[in-house]
């Protein structure tokens, strides 16, 4: 049986999820989801670039959620909360992961969202234990959206 999280975990569990409530944080969230279709380093540096205000939503969102993942990577948020409660950081890596060794590479960083990385990868595990055959719906209907986002950019 699963532990229960302690009362500081509840507590920091509600912090994270308030900080998501901020606008500014939402209003880039928001975008980030109807609007980061990546698939190379180049399609992500002309989607976001740095100092546009595109890039600055880019950054907030994987700031975020790399923060958020690290808690939950160290210990200090309980997994099965955090995963009952916060499936968005899967989406948000689902979008990123194509472009990410990229990043890596070109940055030097091997480590570059890994706390991210880490999280979404456990979370297909608990997700595949308790909903199989979600995650697949998940990406496919990702793929969908993605591909009509290009065929509406033509």
């Amino acid at each position: 049986m699963a532990t229960q999280p302690t009362h500081e975990q509840g507590q920091l569990h509600l912090k994270v999820y308030n900080l998501r409530r901020e606008a500014r944080l939402r209003q880039a969230r928001d975008w980030f989801q109807q609007n980061y279709n990546a698939e190379t380093f180049e399609e992500a540096m002309k989607i976001a670039a740095p100092g546009t205000e595109h890039g600055t939503y880019v950054g907030m969102v994987i700031g975020y959620w790399e923060q958020a993942c690290a808690l939950l990577n160290y210990g200090l948020l309980h997994d099965e909360l955090f995963f009952e409660t916060s499936g968005e950081f899967f989406g948000v890596w689902e979008q990123l992961k194509a472009v990410v060794p990229q990043f890596r590479e070109q940055f030097k960083d091997p480590t570059l969202l890994s706390n991210l990385e880490k999280a979404a990868q456990r979370f297909e595990a608990w997700k595949d234990q308790r909903a199989p055959g979600n995650i697949a719906a998940m990406r496919e209907y990702i793929q969908q959206e993605r591909a009509k986002a290009k065929g509406a950019a033509k």
